[in-house]
């Protein structure tokens, strides 16, 4: 059956989404699907990292997305997402003679239109106010400055990141990786890979903003340095992409291919 989430844009929506995601990766099965598309899609904006697992599940699908777009999402289960309000829900479940016995949701319900009506009772078209002028102008020259703002490029780097042997704890160097942070840094999934004789390498990815933050100057002076430099023998570019916003779009554009990575190394003392 079909899972089904109400009203995202509420506190109460997001709680029951919290609530489901708490045991699970994804919104249905084992790896992305389009039931992740749906509610992504039904989010307005990033949650609240208050919401620990919404805000969780929300950054991996965004970094999936910048990564590789929509074509490895799997078919879903077709999860709903509604945009009743509890009022309406509660009344469209319910039987007529059950209904009759409800007198507080019909009260409920008229005073929800009651609210709505009074929406539609504003005068467009009444004389504008001194303080409704200044904060019309207000508004405009916000916008007009915003609109000379030039947007920052973003980039995904797909990185590599290699212990120094086999009895390197990898749930540490994981750790000491993700300490990082820096303004325009986002880290995003990542994976285990072996690579032989019982030795694995952690391949991450991350998002960052060209202006604020520079591939290079976090792997040599970060990653690769004292104290992470414990755990880490070296990093290597795999994969590093531009992002180009285009509206609603995101066009990514492969500037390093994959067979061509760039190392970094440690050098324990």
């Amino acid at each position: 059956m079909a899972v089904t989430f109400y009203d995202l844009t509420s506190v109460a929506g997001l709680k029951k989404l919290d609530d489901f995601l708490l045991s699970r990766s994804y919104i249905s099965g084992y790896q992305a699907s389009n039931d992740d598309l749906t509610v992504y899609s039904a989010l307005s904006s990033a949650p609240s990292a208050e919401h620990v697992n919404v805000y969780r599940w929300y950054t991996h699908i965004d970094a999936l997305l910048r990564i590789s777009g929509v074509f490895n999402f799997v078919f879903g289960s077709a999860v709903v997402v509604s945009k009743l309000k509890d009022v309406e829900l509660l009344s469209r479940d319910l039987l007529p003679s059950q209904k009759r016995q409800l007198p507080l949701l019909h009260l409920l319900r008229q005073r929800q239109a009651a609210e709505d009506d009074d929406d539609d009772d504003v005068d467009l078209f009444g004389e504008e106010t001194e303080e409704e002028k200044k904060a019309a102008e207000e508004r405009a020259a916000t916008v007009k400055a915003a609109s000379k703002k030039k947007e920052s490029g973003k980039s995904s780097v797909l990185l590599d990141v290699k212990p120094w042997d086999d009895e390197t704890d990898m749930k540490k160097l994981e750790e000491a990786v993700r300490s990082v942070e820096m303004e325009g840094l986002l880290w995003g999934a990542s994976k285990l890979v072996p690579v032989g004789y019982g030795i694995k390498k952690l391949t991450i990815m991350l998002t960052i903003i060209d202006d604020l933050v520079s591939v290079d100057t976090l792997i040599e002076e970060r990653l690769t340095t004292e104290p992470i430099n414990e755990y880490v023998q070296s990093c290597d570019i795999v994969a590093f992409n531009k992002i180009f916003n285009q509206g609603s779009l995101y066009v990514v554009c492969l500037v390093q291919a994959i067979d061509a990575p760039t190392s970094y190394h440690s050098v324990k003392i």
